[in-house]
């Protein structure tokens, strides 16, 4: 056992010599992905969901190395769902429990040409305790919100980065990871 187990060793140090993982920020905020990423212009989004998703995409493509100079390559068109469901129910019919979902299609069109390279959707959902003052549950509404917000527009931004690296490896002649 311990001879096939020291046999095991070098093949997967072998197998792992020819992975091809990169980081997808490589080079950071001067790499190819975040010069991609930089070359983004947020659509204004309607409704309090969407000017806290807009400024939260604006927060992560700046943090990116955008400068916000000059003409954008692309624009992010998105369009959000937010909705707010009761779940659980008291003996007297009173709503014990919410569930706030905050689902996003976007898009990503080429400025140039208007047309859509990237169409896709994102969304997160939390769960809301409903207690006896209505203001705390409000308030728990919003924290949410808030939450949500951030989590949908990091997922957006993963999306944008993976597409950024795949039209660059394909730019570039090499296989997408």
């Amino acid at each position: 056992m311990r001879r096939g187990a020291s046999m095991l060793v070098p093949l997967l140090l072998l197998a792992a010599g020819g992975c091809t993982l990169q980081p997808l920020y490589a080079g950071g905020a001067a790499g190819p992905v975040a010069a991609s990423l930089s070359g983004i212009e947020v659509a204004p989004i309607q409704g309090k969901a969407g000017w806290l998703v807009a400024n939260a995409l604006r927060d992560r493509l700046g943090a990116m190395g955008g400068s916000g100079a000059g003409a954008a390559r692309y624009r992010l068109n998105v369009v959000l769902d937010d909705q707010i469901i009761g779940l659980g129910a008291r003996a007297d019919d009173a709503v014990s429990r919410e569930r706030r979902t905050l689902r996003a299609r976007f898009q990503l069109i080429e400025a140039g040409k208007g047309t859509v390279v990237l169409d896709a959707t994102a969304g997160s959902d939390a769960g809301i305790d409903v207690v006896g003052s209505e203001y705390a549950t409000i308030a728990a509404e919003s924290t949410a919100l808030e939450r949500l917000s951030d989590t949908v527009a990091e997922q957006i931004v993963g999306r944008l980065a993976l597409y950024a690296r795949r039209t660059q490896a394909g730019a570039a002649g090499t296989p997408a990871p």
